[in-house]
């Protein structure tokens, strides 16, 4: 039994395939055409794994910085810094970083402080951190401290603690099981 090829001959299938591809590149680029930008909610709005990483890593440059007492600034003479969060914009450009001074005695007077040595801490963070541009530095007063003390002393709130006590079997709500 001969198998009878499809195309006579080799010029017909090579038209053929020519044919298709194109056929499926005009598909593609008119789907894309159609298809609609993101919605700014299903947008993300969370940090790329590179920002997170870049981020973390001028975090621990910056704190070995400040914990070198290296600053002239009357505001951060003999003030203890810590540095908790550093956010990176997407094309690390700009960077604020979160900070707290110890105690959070004359929070203001440190922020200042640090904006006004923008300029040298950010040299300094280009000599530690090998990235292409050095970021711009912006620094914020950390409230995360504040919103836990807060969410701590609404879950000791007696009605609260009624609530997570013990139930009326012996089994404590608190407990996952584990």
């Amino acid at each position: 039994m001969s198998l009878k090829p499809f195309f006579r001959t080799a010029g017909e299938g090579l038209n053929a395939i020519i044919l298709a591809r194109e056929f499926a590149s005009q598909m593609k680029r008119q789907q894309k055409s159609q298809r609609k930008p993101p919605s700014p909610e299903k947008r993300s709005r969370e940090p790329s794994q590179r920002q997170l990483r870049v981020g973390e890593e001028l975090r621990h440059a910056l704190a070995r910085i400040l914990q070198r007492d290296e600053l002239r600034d009357p505001a951060l003479q003999g003030v203890t810094v810590t540095v908790t969060e550093v956010r990176i914009t997407p094309d690390l450009r700009n960077a604020t970083a979160y900070v707290m001074p110890l105690a959070g005695r004359e929070a203001d007077a440190v922020i200042e402080g640090l904006g006004r040595s923008a300029g040298y801490l950010r040299s300094q963070l280009a000599r530690e951190v090998p990235l292409r541009f050095s970021p711009g530095l912006a620094f914020a007063l950390d409230t995360s401290f504040d919103h836990a003390s807060r969410i701590n002393e609404l879950l000791h709130r007696p009605d609260v603690e009624r609530d997570l006590g013990p139930d009326d079997d012996g089994r404590d709500d608190r407990d996952d099981g584990a």
